[in-house]
Formats: C-alpha cells, sequence, structure tokens
C-alpha cells in the first residue's frame, strides 16, 4: 500500500462533502462528474430491469447482450470491429485500467505516461510493480502530445503506453493525425496502447477519433472506455474493455475473483444507453463549450493567471504560479487547501497530475455556480498580493 497513494479527486471530493455537511457553502469545481441527470430511458430500463427481477449474477465479465451492444456502439462510432470476446464489461473505467496494469505489466516494465497525467495512472503503474516514465507535453502549444516526444523515452523495457484524448485534466485533444503516427511508433515497437476514451464523446473542434479504428490496430491497440460522462453514469459503475481476446481472457479471470460481475441492473441501463437515443450527448457538449468558453475568459481576465483553451472534456487547467510563493503558500496542494479553507472553493492540486503551477478545475457544474466560483477565486488571488 505504501506505493499508492489515495486519489486525490477523491480526496478533494471528501473535502468539500465534509464542509457542505458542516452546513458551509461550499463551490465545487473538483469533482469530474456531469452534473446532468442520467436520460430518462436509461433509468426506465434500470427500472425494467428490477421489475424483470433482473438481479442475479450475471458472467464475471459482462452479459453478452451488453458486450455485443458495447462493440456495436464502438463499430457505429468510430468503425472498429470488436467481438464480444474482444470486449469486458467492468466495474467503471478505473476499474480496467487497473486490471489491465495487472494483466500486461511485470516488475520493472516500463509504463509511459505523458504530462499532466489523470491521476490513477500512475499510482496503478506503481502498484503493478512497473515504472512510470513521463513525457512532458507542450503547453505553449495547448498540452500538444506528438510521437517526437515519445520516441526518446521508449526502450527495451518498454511494455505499454498511455493516452488519453481528450485529456484529463488539460482538456487537450490529439491531432487525428498524429495519433496515427503515435500508433505506428508503438507498434513497430511491439509496445501496447491504451487509448483511455472517458471523454471520446466531448470534442469541441473535430469529431470523435479511436486510434483501435487504424489498420491494423487491433493488434496492440487496448480501449478503456466508460459510460460516466458520456451519457451522465457516474454512479452506475459501468466501464469496458476493448482488446485483443487473449488480454480480455486474462482481465476477465482476474475479475471473477476480484468483483465478480458489474450490478445486472446497471448493465441493463447501460445497454439502453449505447443502443439508444444519442441525442443527449449532443446537447451535454453545447453546454460544456457554453460553459467553457465562460470560464476561459473569466480566469484570463485574471492577473497573472493563464490558461490554455481545453479542446474536450471539461475541465481547465489554469496555471495560477501567480499565486505561488505568497502567504506561505508554497505549491499548488497549498494553494487549494488555503483556497477550499478562505474562499469554500474546491479545486484539485495539479501536483496530483504532475505538474507544479497549475489547478484542475471542473466546469460541469451550472453557470451559477461557475460565477459564484470564480469570483470567490479573483477575490482570493486578490488577497494574496
Amino acid at each position: 500500500m505504501s506505493l499508492i497513494s489515495e486519489s486525490s479527486t477523491m480526496k478533494v471530493a471528501a473535502a468539500a462533502d465534509k464542509l457542505r455537511r458542516q452546513g458551509v457553502d461550499v463551490v465545487d469545481f473538483g469533482a469530474g462528474e456531469p452534473d446532468f441527470p442520467t436520460p430518462d430511458n436509461i433509468k426506465a430500463a434500470a427500472k425494467a430491469a428490477l421489475d424483470a427481477n433482473f438481479t442475479k449474477y450475471t458472467p464475471a465479465g459482462g452479459t453478452q447482450d451488453l458486450k455485443e451492444a458495447l462493440c456495436a456502439r464502438h463499430a457505429a462510432d468510430f468503425g472498429t470491429s470488436y467481438k464480444a470476446n474482444e470486449c469486458i464489461v467492468t466495474v467503471g473505467g478505473k476499474h480496467v485500467i487497473f486490471n489491465l496494469m495487472q494483466v500486461l505489466i511485470n516488475p520493472g516494465d516500463e509504463v509511459v505516461i505523458p504530462v499532466p497525467y489523470w491521476v490513477t495512472y500512475k499510482d496503478v503503474v506503481n502498484y503493478s510493480g512497473g515504472k512510470c516514465v513521463f513525457v512532458n507535453t507542450d503547453e505553449a502549444a495547448g498540452f500538444t502530445l506528438t510521437a517526437a516526444m515519445i520516441e526518446p523515452h521508449l526502450t527495451s523495457r518498454t511494455k505499454l503506453l498511455i493516452v488519453n484524448s481528450p485529456s484529463n485534466p488539460s482538456g487537450a485533444v490529439l491531432d487525428d493525425a498524429e495519433f496515427a503516427k503515435i500508433y505506428e511508433l508503438t507498434s513497430k515497437r511491439g509496445i501496447w496502447l491504451m487509448t483511455d476514451e472517458c471523454y471520446c464523446q466531448f470534442l469541441y473542434d473535430q469529431k470523435p477519433f479511436s486510434a483501435a479504428s487504424l489498420p491494423g490496430a487491433k493488434d496492440s491497440v487496448i480501449v478503456a472506455g466508460s459510460l460516466s460522462k458520456t451519457y451522465a453514469m457516474t454512479g452506475w459503475r459501468i466501464g469496458f474493455g476493448l482488446a485483443p481476446a487473449a488480454v480480455i481472457g486474462a482481465i476477465n479471470k482476474l475479475q471473477s475473483q476480484m468483483t465478480s460481475n458489474p450490478t445486472s441492473i446497471a448493465q441493463k441501463a447501460a445497454i439502453e444507453a449505447v443502443r439508444g437515443p444519442q441525442d443527449s450527448v449532443p446537447l451535454m457538449l453545447a453546454e460544456y463549450r457554453t460553459r467553457r468558453d465562460y470560464v476561459i475568459d473569466r480566469l484570463r481576465a485574471m492577473p497573472g493567471v493563464k490558461t490554455q483553451v481545453p479542446k474536450g472534456a471539461f475541465y481547465a487547467y489554469p496555471d495560477i504560479s501567480v499565486g505561488l510563493g505568497k502567504k506561505g503558500i508554497h505549491n499548488t496542494t497549498d494553494f487549494a487547501e488555503r483556497l477550499l479553507d478562505q474562499a469554500k472553493v474546491a479545486v484539485v492540486p495539479g501536483e496530483a497530475f504532475g505538474t507544479d503551477k497549475h489547478v484542475r478545475i471542473s466546469y460541469a457544474t451550472s453557470m451559477k455556480e461557475l460565477a459564484r466560483g470564480l469570483d470567490r477565486i479573483q477575490t482570493f488571488l486578490k488577497e494574496l498580493d
């Protein structure tokens, strides 16, 4: 257990929740969770499953119907051709990533991770006995990642490259052609490429893309997917993996001893999510775009604060180094703790994502809350001078 740390995002959420339970008025920009309700058709499917007493065990890796539905959804969205034996259903997207590391990574294997990274990557690699190899992205170009940046970090010990596009926390989106170059690089070197597609439907300037759709990619590309963000189903805990059958079989073996099956009722809801109407997705995306534009404009109007424009997901990742080194604030963890204590605004410190001068702001909340929270941040920064 000394190899891993508590999830920083969960820690921030717990701290904000504790204050709320004490009656404190907290504006929470920490949670990476859509504020939209789960669509009604999905909830209706869960109710129907209950009424039909679909409350027993299912196969450990998910029902055949759901696996087929997930493969069909991915094929419709990205042009892939996965079969049910190349798909596994997990207890959320985080679960499939954890299982994958346990299945693929041997002690000493190197896993290449672009910075900034989602908080869980580093810890699940460490837990598996692997070695994290970090690649800094180009912040001035919107945290751009290229094959040329990755190549110098590849060695004979490199087992896996993790790519998250759109990115949590930066909102960066890989260019399709560059993604293809990255795949060509990893496939030629015999390296697995995991594409984390948690935010795959939330892109502002380009169409969704999956590296798994590239010719020959199914042999070495692994898709880590989730229904949590796309369908506002965070609490339902349904994720999935798409990979060669041998990898899926190994994950299924592990999962059979770990969790048994994902919740039966949530699986029925997930079938409706991916097979049913998809009109809720563009509606959420349009609202996120409005919120993004507002948040970026407000942040850039604050003296000394710099921020890139996120091209996807629903996070801003501003450089708040203007507030460091003042009144005992030495790093972004100090900044986030002081901001929550004094201004009652929850953000996630950049140290959790591998950088030392940023905080993550989730704009998956109402415009009213965004305005209140940004007002408080602006006042907090003024009071530091």
